[in-house]
């Protein structure tokens, strides 16, 4: 069928696949903007799942499910090697823009970005040459006295409070969204922790959406022991048949086209029910599909298709990242689970490479810092990418 129509290309389609099956989580999220927005409290919330089941297109729903109800909301990635202060300036800057918008009082929302000036500027390092210093782009003078001991935890408290009594002006709230929440640094997920609680104290609008990978509790937990009061955790998962088979009829459907129930069972199948894969092989079916209704022998004719686009741009872009040791012990942990979705014991790893455990922790925990494996529970160990160790075997 017309490739320039396929409804499975980034970016096509008015909604993406990913959020098919994401219903309680949108109407959980609803519920959270009604009651902040009322003055009751509410946790902020961490989405969790494995890489590939939707976690980012979530997140940008919400955002702008948060901007369709009048709130200010800003969204940023971490990053395992930057700090939060330079990009989190960014997004709380759009969220007071969002917000300046709805605001009768001019000065008012000029204090509040001298506030976020202030904060922004500590990014910049005491013994940084003036050339070098950045400027966070706020036309407003920097506050004095306020977000700027340079201390992050405490200034992360005073300027999500001063940021939330702006949004309670207006009677609305202000959302900050983190990706990749498990990449930030140690000092700024304590400090967040600390914000979060000081907002629950308050009653504060204003929430932190995060999303991140498996173990994202358990990071949040050993910053401070009260996170787990702190936040809703929600896990994301592959979809249900229903769901998946919903991902793939719904945009062809848009497009006036057709799939036989034998193509979905072939879809479903190829893809395990991850939105990320049903993506791929819908793309690849709808372009080898000759004519109208797509058939199973058109997914079949497109699997190898979609399985050498996953192998170049989703599963080979974080082997690469890997040093030799580290991909020897991702291998071994392919081999000892078969290439099944499940977790490998890690003393089982050491056995099977016949080498000491201690001496697999370097590899281990820049595996995990990379993001490519995660702890499931104490001396198990699993891939952060479905279908990664089914990928391993499968490399010459």
């Amino acid at each position: 069928m017309d490739p320039i129509r396929n409804p499975f290309a980034p970016g096509a389609g008015q909604r993406p696949p990913e959020l098919a099956g994401r219903e309680r989580e949108l109407k959980a999220f609803e519920v959270v903007l009604e009651r902040v927005a009322r003055g009751r409290p509410e946790r902020s919330l961490v989405l969790t799942g494995l890489r590939g089941v939707g976690k980012t297109v979530l997140l940008g729903e919400l955002r702008s499910m948060a901007v369709r109800h009048g709130w200010g909301a800003g969204k940023i990635e971490a990053r395992p090697d930057a700090e939060l202060r330079r990009p989190l300036s960014a997004a709380l800057h759009r969220a007071i823009r969002d917000l300046a918008v709805r605001h009768r009082a001019p000065d008012r929302v000029e204090e509040v970005l001298g506030v976020l000036k202030a904060f922004a500027l500590r990014a910049n390092k005491s013994d940084a040459k003036l050339r070098d210093r950045w400027q966070p782009g706020i036309d407003a003078p920097a506050a004095q006295g306020r977000a700027d001991s340079g201390d992050i935890e405490i200034d992360l408290v005073e300027l999500f409070t001063d940021v939330a009594d702006l949004a309670a002006d207006v009677g609305t709230g202000v959302a900050l969204l983190i990706d990749e929440i498990q990449d930030l640094q140690p000092d700024d997920v304590s400090a967040l922790c600390a914000a979060c609680h000081e907002l629950s104290q308050s009653g504060a609008p204003l929430v932190v959406v995060g999303a991140g990978l498996p173990h994202v509790p358990a990071v949040l937990s050993a910053s401070k022991s009260y996170s787990e009061r702190l936040f809703r955790y929600a896990r994301i998962d592959r979809l249900e048949r229903e769901d998946a088979d919903l991902a793939v009829m719904a945009p062809i459907e848009r497009e006036d086209a057709g799939i036989e129930p034998e193509a979905l069972d072939a879809l479903f199948d190829a893809s395990g029910g991850y939105p990320y894969f049903i993506q791929a092989y819908g793309k690849a079916a709808w372009d080898a599909a000759p004519a109208d209704p797509i058939t199973v022998k058109d997914v079949q004719v497109a699997a190898p298709e979609a399985e050498a686009e996953l192998a170049v741009g989703f599963f080979g872009s974080r082997y690469e990242r890997a040093t030799p040791a580290e991909r020897e012990y991702l291998i071994a942990m392919a081999e000892l689970t078969q290439g099944r979705d499940e977790p490998a014991g890690t003393a089982d790893v050491a056995v099977y490479l016949g080498r000491k455990p201690s001496s697999l922790s370097p590899a281990r925990d820049n595996l995990m810092k990379k993001g490519l494996v995660f702890s499931a529970e104490r001396g198990q160990i699993a891939f952060t990418v479905p279908h990664f160790g089914h990928y391993l075997l499968g490399r010459d």
